[in-house]
């Protein structure tokens, strides 16, 4: 648990189970249970430091209790919040991911390349690859740092989708989530604080 500590401390960013298991010379099981254990720790002694899972990595951060603090310490200005296009385009993606910005604008009816661009901007979207159609479009997904902001370690926790009464429609699950989805971000304290 110690050298983990050290190899998360050390890095900063978020480090896979996996990279773990392999530098440590043990099997994933085991990385991810000493880990679970090690945020368990971190997260029940309210310390300035916590522990977060972000799907199959680990990351220590600063707590959202002191981000005041380290904000004025670091002279970090607050990013803007997201817009309501922003939100709705992070609810399609979220929730039916990997997706082109064509399949985006069919749900929107409007042109989203700049909202898309803004929310990769703010690493919250990220290009996935390409579908092998003409053209070869983009495919987007979310971000590990998606899940950081949303306070969430998988995105099997996102809010359920509700039983959809026109399963062609692919507009009316993004309709009816985006309310939870704004709620998990406030509940998150501000989606747009991705640095803490």
């Amino acid at each position: 648990m110690a050298a983990i500590e050290a190899i998360l401390f050390a890095s900063g960013e978020p480090v896979e189970a996996s990279r773990l298991a392999e530098v440590l010379e043990l099997d994933e099981e085991t990385i991810i249970r000493f880990a679970d254990d090690l945020m368990s720790d971190y997260n029940t002694r309210g310390g300035g430091i916590c522990m977060v899972r972000l799907d199959k990595s680990y990351q220590l951060c600063s707590s959202r209790d002191y981000a005041d603090y380290v904000r004025h310490a670091m002279d970090i200005r607050r990013n803007t919040p997201l817009s309501q296009a922003a939100m709705e385009v992070l609810a399609i993606v979220a929730y039916n991911q990997p997706v082109t910005r064509a399949y985006i604008e069919q749900v929107r009816g409007v042109d989203c390349s700049a909202v898309v661009q803004g929310l990769i901007a703010k690493d919250l979207i990220e290009e996935k690859g390409r579908l092998e159609l003409p053209g070869k479009p983009l495919i987007y997904g979310t971000t590990l740092n998606f899940l950081r902001c949303f306070g969430i370690s998988k995105l099997e926790e996102l809010p359920e989708l509700p039983q959809e009464e026109n399963p062609d429609d692919p507009s009316v699950s993004t309709e009816t989530t985006l309310d939870e989805l704004i709620e998990l971000a406030e509940h998150a304290k501000n989606v747009s604080e991705t640095s803490e």
